[in-house]
């Protein structure tokens, strides 16, 4: 029995081998090894998940932790701005009055500020001189106000015609200020004077075109007033200024200083928007642009308070309005680069366009500067378009040339290059020019400017066409800016 039972668990054992050993045995072995190492993969999988969105919190609190550190930080530093601008100006009023080219007032006014008590001063019981509880919110246009009760004309030159004013304000920039001008660019400035209130001067940079404005200043004997232009610009107030609630003044800036002494006598008053493009035109000076476009001088009226308080200055109006002065000009000074913004049409159409490209060849001349008046410029403009009116031959030419334009490339004159052209063109025969020459100066920047946003493909095959229609219709060669714009384009495409 012993040895039966030997030999079955013998045999038993052996099967049971054989079994485990098999291949069926092995697969089942691997499949089991396979899903233990699924399990551990899956498990280490999301347990590194579950690591990484820890780390993704932690990394968020800390930093929203920053953020609100930061936002912290700045909050009281501007509330600590704040309660210095309304505690204390002379700060603000030091800093405004050391620099270049402001009035006489602001700097009395710094001079007086200087005494005032400082915020620890304040803080310790003295009074704050610096709040406007006694006088008129506006110290700058009140002390015009008195300057001008003694005010008598000064003699203007009445003689001077305009053929005149070009060749010897050429003359004197080029005698006394060492600044070159072609006959041609001093005819256009002065033209363009006629048309519009807003020029705009466009060329590379270094041709001249701040120094020209400039140079008409000196030459009038009444300094241009630069206002360069910052990039943050976006209402009217940048140019303006406005009313401060804390101080309870009006923040005057030196354009609106010049705009109500211009309103108080007849000089011509130039103001140059350097680099006016770095910030949006259509923007800051929205409100000019709509204003200039009124035909009665007396309806452009600024907005600059709510209302009319009684120590106002004098020619504020009873809307809180002060009226644009006929008597002075904007330039703009533009550059085309990635630093600033393109003009529109809205502005381009309204603005009379000069292009100073190249540098004129420095000459020996002399001059003296001349004292005239806005009232005699214009008289000359009236007395020129009176005298210089278009020619019904040419009346006819622009008519088939709008014509042309709308049929070939959709565009058209309108109304209000109409009147700029019947404007200009007298003006700049008066100057000197001819009429041809006016026209093809005004045609290039007003009409074939605009080809530059057609489809440069479409114009390049038709440019040839048009050009060969100019010559057709005005004489061969007469229109050489228009051409030159209208090959410009063709080159670039």
């Amino acid at each position: 029995m012993t040895n039966v039972n030997i030999l079955a668990a013998d045999k038993f054992f052996s099967q049971l081998i054989s079994v485990l050993t098999s291949k069926v045995a092995l697969i089942i072995y691997i499949s089991l090894i396979l899903v233990l190492v699924v399990v551990l993969a899956i498990r280490v999988m999301l347990g590194e998940q579950e690591r990484m969105e820890q780390q993704r919190q932690s990394s968020k609190l800390k930093e929203e932790a920053a953020q609100e550190a930061v936002i912290d930080d700045v909050s009281k530093k501007i509330d600590k701005h704040f309660e210095r601008i309304g505690g204390d100006l002379n700060y603000v009023k030091r800093n405004l009055a050391n620099a270049a080219g402001y009035p006489a007032p602001v700097r009395a006014m710094a001079q007086q500020a200087a005494a005032s008590p400082s915020p620890t001063e304040v803080a310790n019981g003295k009074p704050n001189e610096d709040v406007n509880t006694d006088g008129s919110r506006f110290y700058m246009l009140t002390q015009i106000d008195k300057e001008y009760e003694s005010y008598v004309r000064p003699a203007y030159d009445d003689k001077i015609g305009l053929k005149e004013l070009c060749e010897d304000f050429r003359n004197f920039s080029a005698g006394s200020l060492r600044l070159y001008y072609d006959i041609e660019d001093i005819r256009r400035f002065i033209g363009g004077l006629a048309v519009t209130k807003l020029i705009i001067l466009q060329g590379m940079s270094g041709t001249g075109k701040t120094s020209l404005a400039y140079a008409f200043g000196e030459y009038l004997g009444n300094k241009t007033v630069v206002v360069p232009i910052q990039p943050m610009w976006k209402e009217r107030t940048d140019l303006l200024g406005y009313y401060n609630e804390f101080t309870r003044r009006f923040n005057e800036t030196t354009l609106l200083y010049k705009m109500y002494e211009a309103n108080n006598n007849e000089e011509i008053y130039i103001t140059v928007l350097d680099e006016m493009n770095i910030a949006r035109v259509e923007y800051y000076f929205a409100e000019f642009l709509s204003l200039l476009e009124i035909p009665n001088p007396d309806g452009r009226n600024l907005d600059v308070v709510a209302d009319r308080w009684d120590d106002d200055p004098k020619l504020l109006q009873s809307n809180g309005k002060m009226k644009l002065p006929t008597n002075m000009w904007f330039i703009g000074t533009a550059n085309n680069d990635d630093s600033t913004f393109s003009i529109s049409d809205k502005v381009y159409d309204r603005a009379m366009v000069i292009n100073l490209d190249k540098k004129a060849t420095p000459f020996e001349a002399v001059g003296k500067p001349r004292k005239i008046s806005a009232t005699h410029l214009q008289a000359l403009m009236d007395k020129a378009q009176r005298e210089y009116a278009l020619s019904d031959r040419n009346l006819r030419r622009l008519k088939k040339l709008d014509e042309f334009m709308i049929k070939t490339f959709h565009i058209t004159f309108g109304n209000r290059i109409m009147k700029q052209i019947k404007c200009y063109v007298p003006v700049l025969v008066a100057c000197g020019g001819t009429e041809v020459e006016a026209l093809d100066d005004i045609l290039a920047r007003k009409i074939f400017r605009k080809l530059e946003s057609k489809n440069p493909v479409y114009v390049k095959q038709m440019a040839d066409n048009v050009c060969d229609y100019l010559d057709e219709l005005f004489g061969e060669n007469k229109l050489a800016l228009c051409k030159e714009t209208i090959r410009l384009i063709e080159q670039n495409v």
